[in-house]
């Protein structure tokens, strides 16, 4: 399986795993970098902002898609649909996982999209965001910069290079799914259940776009 599903196309279209928290944000340099040099090359110029993983906040706000006070994004209160169907990739009951579908990983695409049009922001793979876990975070971040980071080094105590994650993921239970629960883990750490998404700060839209 390990061997597989990161060089078997067969998987071409499943969420990255097994990547730490440098790995993640190298990841974003690199593609800031293609990116960059792509646009050159067709005369558009260097974009102002850099591709990179999303505060904690930014995360929870593109999770809930618009739907403030539900706990999913699909903005509803429970984890199965009007039939009966899992709505997200995760541990139901006590350990039956393939009846969402999925023994572990499934499909990033997987599932319907949030009325953002984000898929899997629930399950099937934790997230990585660049922000700093602790505890009573909440109790001292600003309204207006709630953005908590430190730039844990190799010999620093352990409990500085804690990182938020979010999401939940496939062998999680669904308190994890909620858009509001927090978990963190070592930045330094791989798992095969935690994953990340680029973001890029949006600075509105050009003429030429329309």
């Amino acid at each position: 399986m390990t061997r597989n599903y990161f060089w078997h196309p067969a998987f071409d279209d499943y969420p990255a795993v097994g990547v730490d928290w440098h790995m993640a944000t190298a990841f974003c340099y690199w593609r800031t970098k293609l990116w960059d040099t792509y646009a050159q090359t067709r005369g558009d110029g260097v974009n102002t902002e850099d591709f990179r993983l999303p505060t904690e906040h930014e995360w929870e706000y593109a999770a809930r898609g618009g739907h403030d006070l539900a706990p999913f994004p699909w903005g509803g209160y429970y984890t199965r649909n009007a039939k009966g169907c899992l709505l997200a990739n995760f541990k139901p009951g006590r350990g039956n996982y393939p009846e969402d579908g999925g023994l572990y990983t499934v499909k990033a695409d997987a599932y319907f999209p949030n009325d953002f049009g984000l898929y899997n922001m629930s399950g099937n793979v934790a997230e990585w965001t660049v922000t700093s876990y602790n505890e009573n975070a909440y109790s001292f971040l600003h309204d207006l910069n709630p953005d908590n980071r430190y730039d844990a080094k190799d010999d620093d105590p352990e409990a500085y290079k804690r990182k938020v994650i979010r999401g939940g993921s496939w062998k999680d239970i669904a308190h994890y799914l909620q858009t509001g629960t927090r978990h963190w883990e070592y930045q330094d750490t791989t798992k095969s259940y935690i994953g990340f998404r680029c973001v890029l700060t949006f600075l509105g839209r050009s003429l030429n776009d329309f």
